[in-house]
C-alpha cells in the first residue's frame, strides 16, 4: 500500500510537471504567433541606390559628401514581391487574396561597419526613420526612398571626409528594414542591406 502510494504521488507530481512544461511551450508558441500572424511576407529582390546628382542605378552605393560644393541626399530603391506562408497542396500555385497584400508605409536605415566601430555620429552616420509607401502584391513593385540623408553629409563623421579629395574614405553597410501591414491589418517588415562607401570623390565632368 505505501509503494502504491508514492508511486501515486510520484505520478502526480509528474502530471504537474509536464502540464506546467506545456503550459510554457504554449506561451512561446503564442508570441512566435503574435510577431507573425500575417499569412503573407516580404520578399526583397535587390536593393540599389544612385548619386545625389546621378540617375544611374548601382547595386552598391559611392556616396559623395560633396559634389561641385554642394551637398545631395542619395536615393535608394528596394524592389519587393509578396509572399505567402500557406504554399498548399504538392503541385499547386497558391494565389494571393486582396486581404494578403502589403502595404509598406515606413523604414528605417542603420550603418555599420565591418571593423565593428559603430558609434553614430564619431564612426558611422547616425541611423534614422522614413517614409515611403507603395503596395507590394506578387507582382515585383519598387519602392523608392531616401538612403542617405543631407543632414548626415552635414554631420561628423561625414562632413571630416569633405576636401580630402577621396584621401580618406568610410565603407558601411547600410541595413534598411521596411515596414507595413496586410490588408488585415497584421504588421509586417523586412530588411535588406547595400554597400555604402562614403568620400569626397572626384567631381563628374
Amino acid at each position: 500500500m505505501r509503494y502504491m502510494t508514492m508511486t501515486t504521488a510520484i505520478l502526480r507530481r509528474t502530471i504537474v510537471i509536464a502540464a506546467a512544461g506545456l503550459a510554457l511551450a504554449g506561451a512561446g508558441c503564442s508570441d512566435t504567433v503574435r510577431e507573425g500572424r500575417s499569412p503573407s511576407y516580404l520578399i526583397i529582390n535587390k536593393i540599389e541606390a544612385t548619386q545625389g546628382n546621378d540617375t544611374t542605378l548601382t547595386g552598391q552605393l559611392s556616396s559623395d559628401v560633396l559634389t561641385k560644393g554642394t551637398v545631395y541626399e542619395d536615393r535608394g530603391f528596394a524592389t519587393m514581391t509578396l509572399g505567402l506562408k500557406n504554399v498548399g497542396p504538392e503541385g499547386t500555385t497558391p494565389t494571393p487574396t486582396q486581404n494578403n497584400v502589403i502595404t509598406v508605409t515606413r523604414y528605417h536605415v542603420d550603418y555599420r561597419r565591418a571593423d565593428g566601430r559603430n558609434t553614430p555620429g564619431v564612426d558611422v552616420p547616425y541611423g534614422f526613420d522614413g517614409a515611403t509607401t507603395g503596395t507590394i502584391s506578387e507582382s515585383d513593385a519598387t519602392l523608392t526612398f531616401v538612403l542617405v540623408r543631407v543632414q548626415a553629409k552635414l554631420e561628423s563623421p561625414l562632413v571630416n571626409l569633405a576636401g580630402l579629395g577621396g584621401a580618406q574614405a568610410i565603407a558601411t553597410l547600410a541595413d534598411v528594414t521596411f515596414y507595413g501591414r496586410d490588408q488585415a491589418g497584421n504588421d509586417v517588415k523586412v530588411t535588406g542591406s547595400i554597400n555604402v562607401t562614403f568620400a569626397d570623390f572626384s567631381d563628374p565632368q
